[in-house]
Order: C-alpha cells, then sequence, then structure tokens
C-alpha cells in the first residue's frame, strides 16, 4: 500500500506530516510506504497511491485520481491520523 502526505513545497509540513502518519499506520497495525511530495509532484506521486494527505487548502491541486483523498486539519495530531487512516482503510 502507498500513502502520499503533500504540502505546498515539499520540505517542512509534509515531512512532519510524513512521521506523523507513519506513528497513525503503526497504531493501526499497517504496513504501507508513505512518500512526501509536494503539488508540483503530486501526480507523479500519487498515480499508484491508495490514499492522499493534504490540507484542505491543497485538495483542488491534487486533480483527478483515484486514490483517497483525506483532510488533515492539524498535521501534529496523530489521533486525527489515525481516526481517519481507520475509516479510510477499514481496518
Amino acid at each position: 500500500m502507498k500513502i502520499v502526505v503533500m504540502c505546498g513545497i515539499g520540505l517542512g509540513t509534509s515531512a512532519i506530516l510524513k512521521v506523523n502518519a507513519e506513528r497513525a499506520l503503526d497504531r493501526l497495525g499497517i504496513e504501507a510506504s508513505v512518500q512526501a511530495t509536494d503539488v508540483a509532484g503530486v501526480r507523479a506521486a500519487a498515480a499508484d497511491a491508495q490514499v492522499i494527505l493534504t490540507s484542505s487548502e491543497l485538495v483542488d491541486a491534487i486533480g483527478k485520481t483515484n486514490a483517497d483523498v483525506i483532510v488533515i486539519n492539524n498535521y501534529f495530531d496523530v489521533d486525527e491520523l489515525v481516526a481517519k487512516l481507520e475509516v479510510a482503510l477499514g481496518s
């Protein structure tokens, strides 16, 4: 399984979201590859992704995708990530 985390320029916030997404997946007992990207690289990165995690401001930049797009309100809130990933991944 592949999960893509996206931020505006692919540096700080995507790294934070990547680490916390990995923590959330560990809590759920789900193995997945988590890749950080920016707006410019999201289409290529998400081509084979099951889930894209991003902020509400960036959803429109994703374009057409087969992945589930999950809006994260607080990148530091691992509990939010756990809850939203659990629903999306049906675990």
